[in-house]
């Protein structure tokens, strides 16, 4: 059975520190600390003392002052996997932690895991062909040298880097190393951690280039396990939970996480909050609770963005230049019906069509509808019928001789509406506000990737609110636009002025609209 030796980092809250080596070492497990050389000596103290009597922890026996982006942080790891192998002969796996980094599985589940595959975990991909590296350099981390920290010595950093730049002072990359990139939390078998130190004890070369390489945490041990392990042997993944925000900061984790974090494949998650004083407490419990039945849906990365971006304040409804220069034709008038549900705008439309004698054409914005005429590649993908939508219509009500159409827009299209409301054509808009039972804002979830099979019930009761939220906000932002031509008809709302509202969007007669609103199998799920 597989026996974990962890490899924690860490340079602060020394109370924290105790708490988590000795919920680690628990059921048996190992750890090696390194505590930054540049924190208190009196917090370094706090920790000896705290664990003094704890056979399975183990420190670094040098400490050294850590840097972000700095070859410190490699150096302070290879110290305490050095520690961790002697001190620790029956540790089968070396687990990179750092002190946000708590477990969210069991430590039988974690074992099952690492038993189950004899491999490495390692994010590890290709440095100049994969995608990994988003903005900012790439080939310059390597092929220049950095002496300085980029965070506390900015202008020495960037000065040295343009001297390097001006006078073409580049290097080669160690010929037989093909350097590869990836997160810094793995998991590494034990023969894995020797083979790299016995690699290391003869290539002083390697560990030159590395020492000057800028943030080589992403790239040292991901390039080492890719040169000394057979590909087979390894899982180009971290079993570490982690997700960042569109600014590029780690997401952190709070006390009403813990249904959610417990649901992902993941062993561990960073980073975990340090007011969350009551997940903390649940997860540290959680390691050595010998719990193995996790139902496991994956849905965190989607919840994450739905929870973050969905309805925040400030998005971008703007058109694009590309989509302003058209016009649909000042002569012309569209008919939008916007509606969440799209089975029940279908059926108000299948009501009206009779009393149309011009195109009827439903959610052509969002999904595939059948019977559209060939325009050349401009149907080929939502992305681009959204893009150029004004072009689409324009060659629709030509295509079709028109001078009415109506069409489907789901209220979460507000850019279409604004794009549409601003053109010279005139536009009249039908909004019709469903209810929302539980039950449909669950298939609504499900559909759209936000919950699982497996996402546990109390994920899914704390989530149901945010949906309804956010649906609301959606028709909130809607009216909030004060379109001319908006007419809104309410489920469940006053009759005669959802006769009215329909009467005035069609130019129907007040008994024919009537009819239609008598109709209540058309708001059924």
């Amino acid at each position: 059975m597989a026996k974990i030796a962890f490899i924690l980092l860490c340079h602060k809250d020394p109370k924290a520190i105790i708490q988590q080596a000795n919920q680690l070492t628990a059921v048996g497990d190992y750890i090696s600390i390194h505590f930054d050389a540049s924190a208190p000596k009196d917090a370094y103290q706090e920790i000896l003392e705290g664990v003094k009597n704890n056979p399975n922890v183990t420190f670094a026996k040098k400490r050294i002052k850590c840097g972000w982006g700095e070859w410190s942080l490699v150096q302070a790891t290879l110290n305490a996997l050095e520690a961790a192998l002697d001190a620790f002969p029956k540790a089968s796996h070396f687990y990179m932690v750092s002190g946000d980094c708590m477990a969210i599985k069991s430590a039988e589940y974690a074992y099952d895991v690492l038993d189950r595959d004899d491999v490495d975990y390692v994010e590890s991909f290709d440095f100049f062909d994969s995608d990994w590296i988003k903005t900012g350099f790439k080939e310059e981390r390597l092929i220049y040298r950095y002496w300085f920290n980029e965070r506390e010595q900015k202008g020495l950093f960037y000065k040295s880097f343009e001297l390097q730049k001006k006078f073409k002072m580049t290097r080669k990359i160690p010929e037989d190393i093909q350097v590869q990139i990836g997160s810094q939390w793995w998991c590494l078998r034990r023969r894995t951690v020797e083979a790299i130190f016995d690699f290391l004890a003869h290539r002083n070369d390697v560990i030159q280039f590395f020492k000057t390489t800028w943030i080589p945490d992403e790239t040292f041990f991901q390039t080492m396990v890719r040169h000394l392990v057979p590909g087979i042997e390894i899982r180009s993944q971290t079993l570490t939970f982690l997700m960042f925000s569109d600014y590029g900061m780690p997401a952190t984790f709070y006390n009403d996480h813990y249904d959610m974090l417990l649901s992902q494949e993941h062993l561990f998650a960073r980073k975990i909050s340090p007011g969350a004083t009551l997940l903390k407490e649940r997860l540290g419990r959680l390691y050595a609770s010998g719990k193995t039945d996790f139902s496991i849906s994956n849905e965190g990365r989607n919840l994450y963005k739905f929870l973050t971006q969905k309805g925040r304040i400030g998005r971008r409804f703007a058109p694009r230049f590309w989509e302003s220069e058209s016009s649909i034709g000042r002569e012309r008038e569209l008919l939008i019906v916007v509606c969440k549900k799209w089975h029940v705008a279908k059926r108000f439309l299948d009501q009206l069509r009779p009393y149309f004698d011009f195109p009827v054409l439903e959610y052509i914005f969002n999904e595939d509808v059948k019977d559209l005429p060939d325009l050349g590649g401009i149907l080929s993908s939502q992305n681009k019928k959204t893009r150029h939508r004004r072009a689409l219509m324009k060659m629709l009500f030509e295509y079709y001789d028109t001078s009415r159409m109506v069409i489907c827009v789901d209220p979460m299209n507000l850019a279409l509406l604004d794009d549409f409301c601003s053109d010279r054509s005139k536009t009249r808009i039908l909004e019709i506000e469903c209810d929302f039972n539980d039950d449909y804002l669950v298939g609504h979830a499900t559909r759209v990737g936000l919950i699982g099979d497996h996402t546990p019930v109390e994920t899914i009761v704390r989530l149901l609110p945010s949906i309804r939220n956010d649906l609301r906000y959606e028709s909130d932002i809607l009216r909030d636009r004060e379109f001319e031509n908006h007419y809104r008809v309410v489920q469940n709302g006053v009759r005669i002025k959802n006769i009215e509202q329909i009467a005035g969007f069609a130019d129907l007669e007040p008994s024919v609209a009537e009819a239609i609103i008598d109709q209540d199998w058309i708001y059924a799920d």
